[in-house]
């Protein structure tokens, strides 16, 4: 799928995942239980706004701008470092995914079926309706997909930890 840029640069594409009615179903619920534990037990970071109900990228803006205001009348330096995620779903490396899946608690059948979701996915590319071959996906995140943006929450959720040390 076409994001922006020149038409002609294939970096300017995303793959998008296209699953059956049967796999859109399956994949809802496991998101359902999902974000239904991670809230629970409250494992998401109160620093993660993107992709999340009730949280923005708006309510992110005014919790950055209200600690640099803080910040400065206690005449301390205020320093900000931003990283560009953008492609980012693309690089989630699915090893460390599924330990980080692990160590949040996914265990058992929840954790092999999140194992096979990921690993072993294959994509191919229709330009002018020529198709290529298929390649295996050795990362990143199903775009397109219900689960996606979460999983790519749980593997950037400890960010907020080393930064606050």
């Amino acid at each position: 799928m076409f994001k922006k840029g020149d038409r002609s640069q294939p970096s300017n594409y995303r793959p998008i995942s296209l699953l059956s009615i049967f796999d859109k179903l399956l994949e809802k619920l496991m998101f359902n239980r999902l974000i239904s534990y991670l809230e629970r037990d409250s494992i998401l970071s109160n620093y993660q706004f993107g992709f999340r109900k009730n949280h923005s990228t708006f309510l992110a803006l005014i919790d950055v701008v209200e600690n640099i205001y803080q910040n400065l009348d206690a005449s301390l330096t205020v320093v900000g470092i931003y990283l560009d995620l953008t492609k980012a779903f693309n690089t989630v490396n699915h090893d460390l995914l599924l330990y980080k899946l692990q160590n949040y608690g996914i265990q058992g059948i929840a954790y092999h079926w999140f194992k096979s979701y990921l690993c072993n996915r294959q994509q191919f590319t229709v330009i002018n309706n020529v198709s290529s071959c298929f390649t295996y996906v050795p990362c990143g995140v199903p775009q397109g997909s219900t689960l996606g943006p979460l999983l790519f929450l749980l593997y950037v959720n400890d960010i907020s930890r080393v930064l606050l040390g």
